[in-house]
């Protein structure tokens, strides 16, 4: 399976965060699944650290390497996304959500995420 995590889930998934649903720490770590984060997550959280909404337990860049490591993807941003975030209904008005469930549409990847209002998209959500 293709997953597609959401930039608190990356978070989470990092610091150990209670808050990570069992559910979806098993399907991260299930090697059989194949784990991305989109670069809009990373974006989101440098701007929020230098708006200082946000503090690390780990330097910023770190954030590339644990992902590195423990096998996560980058997906960057493409025309295809971008197309399908045009028309995107305004149900979420989060530019960074918007963006990743764009991306989760266009790719079919299931989105791994704590946040209700995805389930108002037509997108597979784990949790």
């Amino acid at each position: 399976m293709n997953l597609l995590i959401d930039t608190h889930t990356l978070l989470w998934l990092f610091s150990n965060d209670d808050r990570l649903s069992q559910k979806a720490l098993i399907a991260i770590e299930n090697p059989n699944n194949n784990i991305f984060v989109s670069i809009a997550a990373f974006w989101e959280i440098a701007i929020k650290l230098s708006l200082f909404k946000l503090v690390l337990d780990i330097p910023f860049e770190r954030l590339f390497s644990e992902s590195d490591k423990m096998d996560i993807k980058i997906l960057n941003i493409n025309k295809q996304h971008l197309l399908c975030l045009k028309e995107l209904p305004f149900i979420h008005r989060d530019p960074f959500d918007r963006i990743i469930i764009s991306q989760s549409i266009v790719e079919d990847y299931t989105l791994v995420s704590v946040d209700r209002i995805f389930n108002q998209y037509k997108i597979k959500i784990l949790w």
